[in-house]
């Protein structure tokens, strides 16, 4: 009697259908059923960018302080070697603004790129255990870096009005223009370095190589106009203008250094720079739904290759 109902029971379950589960779509379709997943795991995403946020300050003193001592003393660095030391202060007006607005633009790009980068890896235990939409996870570096950069921000408009240097002018709109475009790339970037590093665990330390060379090709210690003036009307120029974390940091300049426009004969922004800030944004968009895709692709064997 029992072997009959254990074969019965046997018999049912080879009568269930299959059920996939996690996505099973192709290259190209899918992206609308990812969005959808991720957007029923929002509390979880949530609650991982609460744990990426308190494991970066566990038992620390000063707790999330010091997601300021890091810039602050890369402005006093740069302040006092470049700034003074090269003498690059003297023709840029408002010099510690002008750098801080661009090392605040550049660690939110380098540390949704680091961050999300080994994101997988990092969660490899919750990867290997139970299904969830993969890109959660470096979904939650993004939030854990925005939180920084908004600590960050808030520096940096206390100081403009502290200085009396706060930008009230249209130009401020340029700031979420900027910041939407550097988010958007940046997190493609994360997206797929974050699959791809699951594969080649080298290319944690090739991108901390990466975003070093990275960081003097955008105008964060020097002003566009020394640009301008070596390479300006060449093809070249296009090409450095065709970095979107180069264009954030113009935008975030335009909107927040008010003394860069007050400058007679420089050109510390390139014509068209709204213009420019919209087509990067329009890329970054794009890049980041190929990044899912690709992203989409990989994850299938994550929980083997950890």
């Amino acid at each position: 009697m029992i072997r009959a109902s254990a074969q019965e029971r046997a018999l049912r379950i080879e009568q269930e259908p299959l059920v996939p589960v996690g996505q099973s779509t192709g290259f190209v379709t899918g992206t609308w059923s990812s969005v959808r997943d991720v957007w029923a795991h929002r509390e979880l995403l949530t609650l991982l960018v609460k744990r990426e946020i308190r494991a970066r300050y566990k038992d620390s003193s000063l707790g999330v302080l010091w997601s300021l001592v890091r810039p602050l003393v890369q402005l006093l660095v740069y302040y006092f070697a470049i700034g003074q030391v090269l003498g690059v202060a003297r023709n840029i007006p408002s010099f510690a603004i002008f750098v801080f607005v661009g090392l605040t633009v550049w660690g939110l790009f380098t540390e949704i790129v680091a961050s999300g980068t080994m994101s997988i890896v990092n969660n490899s235990g919750l990867v290997k255990k139970v299904y969830l939409p993969r890109e959660i996870f470096p979904l939650a570096s993004v939030g854990g870096a925005l939180f920084n950069f908004a600590l960050q921000l808030v520096i940096l408009v206390v100081a403009t009005l502290v200085l009396g240097k706060f930008p009230l002018t249209s130009d401020l709109a340029y700031a979420p223009l900027a910041l939407a475009n550097v988010i958007v790339f940046a997190t493609a970037v994360a997206v797929v370095l974050a699959a791809s590093t699951v594969y080649l665990r080298d290319l944690q330390h090739l991108v901390e190589v990466a975003l070093t060379v990275a960081f003097w090709a955008s105008p964060i210690v020097y002003s566009f106009s020394f640009v301008h003036k070596a390479i300006g009307g060449t093809l070249l120029e296009q090409v450095y203008l065709a970095n979107p974390v180069t264009l954030s940091v113009l935008g975030m300049q335009k909107a927040f250094w008010i003394d860069g426009a007050a400058q007679v004969g420089q050109t510390n922004w390139p014509p068209d720079l709204a213009l420019r800030l919209w087509i990067s944004l329009a890329i970054s968009i794009v890049l980041l739904w190929f990044g899912q895709r690709v992203f989409s692709r990989l994850q299938g064997n994550f929980a083997q290759e950890l």
